[in-house]
């Protein structure tokens, strides 16, 4: 077996996009970027620390130069969250809804 064994069922997507995390309550909203995404979950690098499934309302602008519109509205849970050499959080989500 590898060190690491990458068993998503999916093909990601690099984005590198803008996006929004609002967590639950009262907390503010907090700036992203969107790293990568498929059809089931993305990745975003934040300074929020959310905690082991936690529940987010996330939204992904579009990528800079193409097809102006809406931004993805999803709810994700929270499925692990690291530092990065940044200084920011990286954090591998699933979505569990698409909100709009």
């Amino acid at each position: 077996m590898k060190p690491y064994d990458d068993r998503r069922q999916t093909r990601r997507i690099p984005l590198g996009c803008n996006a929004l995390i609002k967590p639950a309550g009262a907390a503010p909203a907090v700036e992203a970027q969107c790293i990568e995404i498929s059809p089931g979950g993305m990745t975003l690098e934040s300074d929020y620390v959310p905690s082991l499934a936690e529940l987010l309302d996330v939204l992904v602008r579009q990528p800079e130069g193409g097809v102006e519109r809406p931004p993805l509205h999803v709810r994700v849970e929270v499925k692990r969250c690291h530092k990065a050499e940044s200084g920011k959080y990286v954090l591998g989500v699933q979505i569990v809804k698409v909100l709009r």
